[in-house]
């Protein structure tokens, strides 16, 4: 059974090990700032699968002049004298 539990923000800070220890547990703790939620403080997982590099190759397309802007941009951008 997940239990949640409130707490203000100064007796988050006193008790700070103890509602660690909670969360290991598998409990909740809601953290408050003059008795209105603000953060929630739940177990850690990792990521939920390890991801693999360059599982995407040849699936992904760049073109060849992605980096090139178009002149007018370039201008917008200070990149490039105005008309030229």
């Amino acid at each position: 059974m997940i239990v949640m539990m409130v707490r203000n923000i100064s007796q988050a800070k006193a008790e700070l090990s103890a509602l660690i220890e909670e969360v290991r547990k598998g409990n909740e703790v809601i953290v408050a700032k003059a008795g209105k939620p603000v953060a929630r403080m739940v177990a850690y997982r990792g990521p939920a699968r390890p991801r693999t590099p360059g599982s995407m190759a040849g699936e992904i397309w760049i073109a060849p002049d992605f980096d090139t802007l178009p002149e007018d941009m370039a201008e917008a951008f200070g990149m490039r004298e105005p008309g030229r």
